[in-house]
């Protein structure tokens, strides 16, 4: 049964994550934790959420080139995704957008690099993080 995206699509921005990945699920942790209003709702590309949305936007989840956020009809990826993320955080994360005055096109090849060689340099879980029970309700 595939997902229904209408009623999973919450009121602020999803980020899509590789949760047997160390470094995505880390970053997801760090997400939830410093979150403070609940900004943000995730989605594991492993998940039936996360899948969907994945192949909606054009890419296999099984061999994900990018972290997505979604956020009603907009859609960041690589470094913007990261630096949209950081800012949703609020202060002092938000300084993070510092980063922009980058342009893409030199801060993306970073991006792309370190997430393809994700596994090898951060390592790969046996089995998916699975968020603790005060957050399962941002989890999608």
């Amino acid at each position: 049964m595939a997902a229904d995206l209408s009623q999973s699509r919450p009121d602020g921005p999803i980020i899509l994550f590789d949760a047997e990945c160390i470094l995505c699920s880390a970053n997801a942790q760090f997400v939830l934790k410093h979150d403070r209003t609940g900004h943000f709702r995730l989605a594991s590309m492993q998940g039936e959420v996360g899948n969907a949305l994945y192949r909606a936007h054009g890419m296999d989840p099984s061999d994900p080139v990018s972290i997505l956020v979604v956020d009603g009809d907009r859609v960041r990826q690589d470094s913007d995704a990261v630096l949209s993320i950081y800012e949703g955080l609020g202060y002092p994360w938000r300084l993070f957008a510092v980063f922009r005055l980058v342009p893409a096109v030199l801060r993306d090849p970073v991006y792309r690099w370190v997430a393809r060689n994700r596994y090898r340099l951060f390592g790969k879980r046996a089995e998916c993080w699975i968020a603790p029970p005060a957050y399962r309700d941002r989890i999608l």
